[in-house]
């Protein structure tokens, strides 16, 4: 199978994330968020900012562990397209 599309790496990652923001904290409590993806040359750049007043300090841990979700979905997107 040929190598997933730029833009399938993007929604990928940026839909890991975001599910992992959604599974740790409740939407209402989230007042906004932000993924931002970027895949170019073969380099995946993702940055995850929660605004959660309630929780600040989890809401750091919660985006660097959104953003490794992000990054590992891309390696298993990648490792699927290999193992075909």
């Amino acid at each position: 199978m040929p190598q997933p599309s730029d833009e399938e790496v993007v929604e990928t990652a940026a839909e890991a994330a975001e599910g992992l923001i959604f599974d740790r904290f409740k939407q209402s409590r989230v007042k906004d968020f932000d993924v931002t993806v970027t895949f170019e040359d073969g380099v995946l750049d993702v940055d995850v900012y929660i605004n959660a007043p309630d929780d600040a300090e989890n809401a750091a841990a919660v985006a660097d562990e959104a953003a490794k979700t992000a990054q590992e979905a891309v390696d298993e997107l990648f490792a699927a397209a290999e193992d075909e």
